[in-house]
């Protein structure tokens, strides 16, 4: 069965509704075979005391697009996905404008999923490199 790229991008951004995603206004813009790709936009509301991009802001964008990404690869009627690890390195700063985060998988096991998750800018600058476990566990009704 192929991929289904608009019916990924509207499960992640139904999911989101009502949630941090929401309240941080990260939207799920592509999607792929491997990989998952969300933006944020950079503003006061993510800004830490500098005036620069929080980095909680940013491991809460790499966290969001990482464990979406997981629930691409199970049935999430019956499954899902639970970040139970997650490291960033910051490299670059940033002020405003828009971040994009793209999740790709490095590890598909049944019940691991190890992502990379790299944080960029408008002209695909790294901001920040992040790696994320999810485990995937049966789904509690």
């Amino acid at each position: 069965m192929a991929f289904d790229k608009e019916k990924a991008l509207k499960m992640c951004n139904d999911f989101a509704k009502n949630t941090l995603m929401e309240t941080l206004n990260i939207v799920y813009t592509d999607a792929g075979e491997g990989f998952l790709e969300a933006k944020m936009p950079v503003n006061p509301s993510v800004h830490q005391p500098m005036g620069l991009l929080h980095g909680g802001a940013t491991v809460a964008l790499a966290e969001s697009v990482g464990s979406a990404a997981s629930l691409l690869f199970v049935n999430p009627e019956v499954q899902e996905a639970r970040g139970i690890e997650i490291s960033a390195n910051h490299v670059r700063a940033k002020r405003d404008g828009v971040v994009t985060g793209t999740a790709r998988i490095v590890h598909q096991g049944r019940s691991l999923h190890l992502w990379e998750v790299k944080i960029t800018d408008e002209q695909g600058r790294l901001i920040s490199l992040c790696k994320i476990t999810n485990m995937i566990l049966p789904r509690k009704r």
